[in-house]
């Protein structure tokens, strides 16, 4: 069983997540607090971090560099870290996050499902 750590606030974003990915060997965590995602990763074995650009107060680059620096430091395993962008010209920022890969929204479940899958080969 593969493991998502969601890191999104927003019920739209979360719905939309788990209706792309409804696979019974895949489990969604949901983390809707930017700060408590560390924490998560550190609890749950995930398999690939997906975080939302718009989340709470840090926004998705803070969240990206934190869970990066995490890694780095030996915090949390080195798993992919994917945005979920609002809007294309944001992948300039996505990249500079050190984001592995990045979906805009909105996104169908075919785009959803081929990025995350991308990142975890």
């Amino acid at each position: 069983m593969s493991t998502i750590l969601l890191v999104a606030d927003t019920p739209w974003v979360r719905n939309d997540v788990a209706a792309a990915i409804i696979e019974p060997a895949t489990h969604l965590e949901v983390v809707e607090q930017p700060r408590d995602a560390i924490m998560a990763a550190q609890r749950r074995t995930a398999s690939i971090y997906l975080v939302d650009m718009q989340v709470g107060s840090m926004g998705g680059m803070a969240v990206t560099r934190a869970l990066k620096e995490a890694v780095y430091a030996g915090d949390i395993p080195d798993r992919p870290v994917v945005l979920l962008l609002d809007r294309s010209a944001d992948q300039f920022l996505a990249k500079r996050a050190g984001a592995d890969a990045w979906v805009v929204k909105p996104f169908t479940a075919q785009q959803l499902r081929a990025v995350l899958a991308a990142s975890v080969d």
